[in-house]
C-alpha cells in the first residue's frame, strides 16, 4: 500500500490566524457557495518526515526522542505555582533633582568594580572634555558607573538633574547649582527635541570656566545628533563582580568556596546585570550562614530571571517598544535561530500587537533603524555564526540566542499568563507560521505552542491545538500533532490522555491527529498505543477498500517499529498480526513503511541494521523481521511492495558490506516454500541500478546465499 507523497503548500485563501467555530470546524471564513467549491488540500507530509522536521528543528530543550524527559520546563516552573520574587528595588536615579549625598558616593565606592569595565578610559574621557554622555543597556550599573567617574575625577558634591530636562535647557540647571560636579541619568529626548553638538558645546565652556564636569546617561538608541560623541559602558564580568562582593563581605576563602558551588557554577554565564548580582550575593551569603538551603539558592536565580521577563513586558513604550517586545517573543520561539528570520517574523507579530493595542490604526512597521546589537543586548541575548540544517541541507547562518537557556520558556509564559489580551495576537500568528512553507518555522510555531500548552494546556487546547486539529489544512493539522508531541516532551500533562480520545473519536480529523501523536508518542507505551491504533483500524475497516485513515495507521506502526523500543513494537506487532485483516493490513503496511527509511548519511535501511544487531545480540527480533517479510512476500496485496523495498535493499548492499552481510542472512530465512523462492531469484538475477545501470555485484553472492536455504 502507498500513501501520496507529502505537499507543503498552504492554501493561499486560508485564514490561518482565525480558530475554527465549534459548530463547524471546517468554516474558514469563507461563504458557503464558496467552501463547497474548494476542494480538500493536496496530502499533508508523511508521519516520518514530521518526526524528521521536529528532531531536527526543536529547540534543544524539546529535542525529540520518543520519550517524555519533562528536560527544562519543568525544572523552570517546577509544581506551576507562581512565586512573586523582589530582590532588589527600583533602579536608576533616586531622585529628580538635588545634591547626591556624599555618604551615598562613600558607600557605592565601597563595593564598585572597575575591573573589565572600560572605567579608565572613560575617566580620562571626563577629565579632558568635561561633558561625557554614556549610552548603555538599563540595569548594567550606568548611573553608579557615572557617580563614582565624578568623584574620581575630583567633581563634588555631586549635583544630580531632573531627567525631564530639555537638552536645549540643561546649560540653565548647570548655572543653578553650586556643585563641581553633575549626573543626569536617563536623559529623556525626542525626534524634535534631540541631544546636539551645539548643547555640548555651551554646557562645556560653562563647565571649562567653573571647574565642573558633567555625566550624561542614556539608552542605547536615544535621539541624539551624528555629531556628538558617546561613549558605551560595559558592566563588570558577573564572576569579577561576584568574587569581589563575595571577599568584601565573607573573606577570600569563604568566597572560594561558595563559588565552587554547583549552583554558582551555572549561575555565572548567565551574564546578569550587576544589580542581580549584588542580590545573588545576598543571599550566598545567607546561604553561607546557614539561613538558607541549596533549593531556595535555586529559588533566587529562578526569581531573578522572572523579575527581568516581567520587566521587559511591564515597560512603557518609551522604555522598550512594542516591536521590541514582539522580538523578543520571537526570540523565545526561534531561540538560537537564524537572527534574520527571527526579525522578520517578529515584525509580522508586532502588526499583530499593534492592531490588538489599536485597531483603528493602519499598521506600520519600521524599514530602518534597529541595530542587531542594541536589540540583542536589550534582550540579553548573543548572536554567532552556525550551521543550520536545511532540507536542502546545511547553510550557514548568523544565529541569535538568549545568554540565559531558560528565557524563552519563561518569557512564554509570562506572555501567555501574564498578559492575556495578547492571546489574540499571538494565536493569529502561531496560525501563520504553522503554514508557512519553512519546516524551521513551522516546527518552532508547534513547539511554542507546547510551551503554552505546559503552561495553560485547557486554553492552549481551545484557542490553538483544537482548532488547528479540525482545520481543511493539511499544515495546521500536522502543526496540531507536533504541537501536542512537543508539549508531551516539555512535560504538559494529559497529553496521552489526549492522544488516546482523540484516536478513538468519530470525526476523522480528530482521529487523524490522535493517530498520528500515536506514532510520535506511542514507543513509552507500545502495548497502549498499538491497542489504540487497532482499536480504529477496525472501526474503519472495509473489506471493499482501504479505511480512510488505514494509511495514517499504517504510518504510525511505521514510526513505531523505528522508535529506540522497535524490539518492544515488533513483539506487540506479532502477537496480534493475525487478529483481523484490518491489523494485518496496517501491521505489514506500517513494516514495509519502516523498511524503506535510511540513515541520512549512509543511505544504509535502518531495518536491515536493526536486523544484523539482533542477529549478533541473539534477540527475538531476529525472528520476527524475517516473520513480517514472509507476511509481506505471500501476501497478493503487499508482493509487488515488498519487492521494491527488497530491491532497494540490494542496491544498499552493493554499497556496504555490513549490510551485504545481514542480508546475504536474512534472505534465506524468507524462502518458506518455491514460489518465495522463485519471487527473490527472479529479484537476483534481473535488478539494475538506480539509473538502469550494470547489475549490482552484490547480487551474485546473494543468490549464493539464497540458493543455500
Amino acid at each position: 500500500m502507498t500513501t501520496p507523497a507529502p505537499a507543503e503548500p498552504a492554501d493561499p485563501k486560508a485564514d490561518p490566524g482565525k480558530p475554527a467555530t465549534p459548530g463547524d470546524p471546517d468554516d474558514t471564513g469563507q461563504g458557503a457557495d464558496e467552501k463547497s467549491a474548494q476542494p480538500e488540500e493536496a496530502a499533508p507530509q508523511r508521519a516520518w518526515d514530521t518526526l524528521r522536521d521536529i528532531g531536527r528543528h526543536a529547540p534543544a530543550s524539546a529535542r525529540f526522542t520518543g520519550r517524555n524527559n519533562g528536560v527544562v520546563a519543568g525544572e523552570i516552573n517546577g509544581n506551576v505555582t507562581r512565586n512573586e520574587h523582589h530582590y532588589y528595588g527600583a533602579s536608576g536615579p533616586t531622585r529628580t533633582s538635588g545634591e547626591v549625598p556624599a555618604a551615598e558616593l562613600d558607600r557605592l565606592a565601597l563595593t564598585f568594580v572597575s575591573d573589565g569595565t572600560p572605567f579608565e578610559e572613560l575617566l580620562e574621557r571626563l577629565l579632558e572634555e568635561r561633558v561625557l554622555v554614556l549610552t548603555g543597556v538599563p540595569f548594567t550599573g550606568r548611573r553608579t558607573a557615572a557617580l563614582m567617574l565624578l568623584r574620581r575625577a575630583g567633581a563634588t558634591p555631586v549635583h544630580a538633574i531632573d531627567r525631564e530636562t530639555r537638552p536645549s535647557a540643561l546649560l540653565q540647571q548647570l548655572t543653578k547649582g553650586e556643585a563641581p560636579g553633575h549626573v543626569l541619568c536617563d536623559l529623556v529626548t525626542s525626534r524634535d527635541d534631540p541631544l546636539r553638538e551645539t548643547h555640548l558645546l555651551s554646557l562645556r565652556d560653562h563647565l571649562l570656566k567653573h571647574g565642573g564636569h558633567l555625566v550624561i546617561t542614556t539608552g542605547l538608541r536615544p535621539r541624539i545628533e551624528d555629531d556628538v560623541r558617546t561613549r558605551m559602558w560595559e558592566a563588570p564580568r558577573t564572576d569579577v563582580l561576584l568574587r569581589s562582593r563575595l571577599e568584601r563581605r565573607t573573606g577570600e576563602a569563604t568566597a572560594r568556596r561558595l563559588l565552587e558551588l554547583a549552583e554558582v557554577r551555572e549561575f555565572l554565564p548567565r551574564a546578569h546585570q550587576p544589580r542581580e548580582v549584588v542580590a545573588y550575593a545576598a543571599e550566598l551569603m545567607r546561604f553561607a550562614s546557614g539561613e538558607i538551603g541549596e533549593e531556595a539558592l535555586r529559588d533566587t536565580s529562578s526569581g531573578l530571571l522572572d523579575e527581568q521577563v516581567r520587566e521587559w513586558f511591564e515597560a512603557d513604550e518609551d522604555t522598550l517598544h512594542l516591536r521590541e517586545k514582539a522580538f523578543l517573543i520571537a526570540l523565545a520561539a526561534f531561540d538560537a535561530g537564524p537572527y534574520a528570520l527571527t526579525a522578520e517574523l517578529s515584525d509580522l507579530l508586532f502588526q499583530e500587537l499593534q492592531a490588538t493595542a489599536n485597531s483603528k490604526l493602519p499598521k506600520t512597521v519600521p524599514v530602518f533603524g534597529t541595530h542587531i546589537a542594541h536589540r540583542l543586548r536589550t534582550a540579553r541575548a548573543r548572536h554567532y555564526p552556525a550551521r543550520e540544517m536545511t532540507e536542502w541541507g546545511p547553510v550557514e547562518q548568523l544565529m541569535a540566542e538568549f545568554l540565559d537557556s531558560r528565557t524563552a520558556f519563561v518569557l512564554l509564559r509570562e506572555v501567555w499568563t501574564g498578559h492575556p489580551s495578547a492571546r489574540p495576537a499571538l494565536v493569529s500568528w502561531l496560525g501563520e507560521l504553522i503554514v508557512d512553507g519553512r519546516p524551521f518555522v513551522r516546527t518552532r510555531a508547534a513547539a511554542t505552542v507546547g510551551a503554552l500548552a505546559f503552561t495553560d494546556l485547557p486554553s492552549a487546547m481551545a484557542l490553538v491545538i483544537a482548532p488547528w486539529a479540525v482545520s481543511r489544512s493539511p499544515l495546521q493539522r500536522v502543526g496540531a500533532v507536533s504541537s501536542l508531541a512537543l508539549a508531551h516532551r516539555v512535560g504538559a500533562p494529559n497529553i496521552l490522555r489526549i492522544a488516546d480520545d482523540w484516536t478513538a473519536d468519530s470525526d476523522p480529523r480528530l482521529s487523524w491527529v490522535g493517530i498520528r501523536v500515536q506514532g510520535l508518542l506511542g514507543a513509552e507505551r507500545p502495548r497502549e498505543a498499538l491497542a489504540a491504533l487497532r482499536v480504529q483500524a477496525r472501526k474503519q475497516y472495509d473489506p471493499e477498500k482501504p479505511g480512510p485513515l488505514e494509511s495514517e495507521l499504517a504510518q504510525s506502526v511505521e514510526l513505531l517499529l523505528l522508535s529506540p523500543e522497535a524490539e518492544d513494537v515488533l513483539s506487540e506487532v506479532l502477537r496480534t498480526l493475525d487478529d483481523h485483516r484490518s491489523v494485518f493490513r496496517i501491521s505489514v503496511s506500517g513494516f514495509l513503511g519502516a523498511c524503506r527509511h535510511a540513515e541520512e548519511e549512509s543511505g544504509l535501511p535502518l531495518v536491515l541494521r536493526t536486523y544484523r544487531q539482533t542477529r549478533l545480540d541473539g534477540t527475538p527480533a531476529a525472528h520476527g523481521i524475517p516473520r513480517l517479510w514472509r507476511a509481506a512476500l505471500d501476501d497478493p496485496s503487499f508482493t509487488a511492495e515488498a519487492l521494491d523495498v527488497l530491491r532497494g535493499w540490494v542496491l544498499a548492499a552493493d554499497r556496504d558490506e555490513d549490510t551485504s552481510w545481514a542480508l546475504a542472512d536474512l534472505l534465506p530465512k524468507l524462502v518458506d516454500g518455491s514460489t518465495a523462492a522463485h519471487r527473490i531469484g527472479h529479484l537476483l538475477h534481473t535488478v539494475r541500478g538506480d539509473d538502469g545501470g550494470p547489475r549490482p555485484a552484490a547480487a551474485d553472492d546473494l543468490l549464493t546465499a539464497l540458493h543455500r536455504a
